[in-house]
């Protein structure tokens, strides 16, 4: 029961960030982890035709190259989507108001 007087004023906003700061941690985690898992189901199926026992020359430079490109094709998506957010955000922050 002490532990609830702690929570007050505050130290409540201090939580509801600390939570939020996780939430989006955790969130940055499941980007990567997607991406990581695109980029293998993808690059793989697109650069390594007949799997064996180690990667050609052909199939290392196939795979660099395409996850080069996944790479910047996702971080271009990324920004875009968060920019139209943010600007869709404004927008109706500012409606808010009317």
């Amino acid at each position: 029961m002490s532990d609830f007087g702690n929570y007050g004023g505050g130290s409540m906003e201090a939580k509801k960030q600390q939570v939020m700061d996780q939430v989006r941690s955790e969130l940055a985690l499941a980007n990567a982890q997607e991406l990581i898992n695109k980029i293998n189901e993808k690059c793989f199926a697109k650069c390594v035709p007949k799997p064996g026992p180690k990667l050609s020359g052909g199939e290392q430079d196939c795979l660099s190259k395409c996850m080069d490109r996944y790479m910047e094709a996702w971080n271009i998506v990324s920004r875009t989507y968060i920019n139209r957010v943010q600007r869709e955000s404004q927008n109706m922050g500012g409606a808010g108001g009317l």
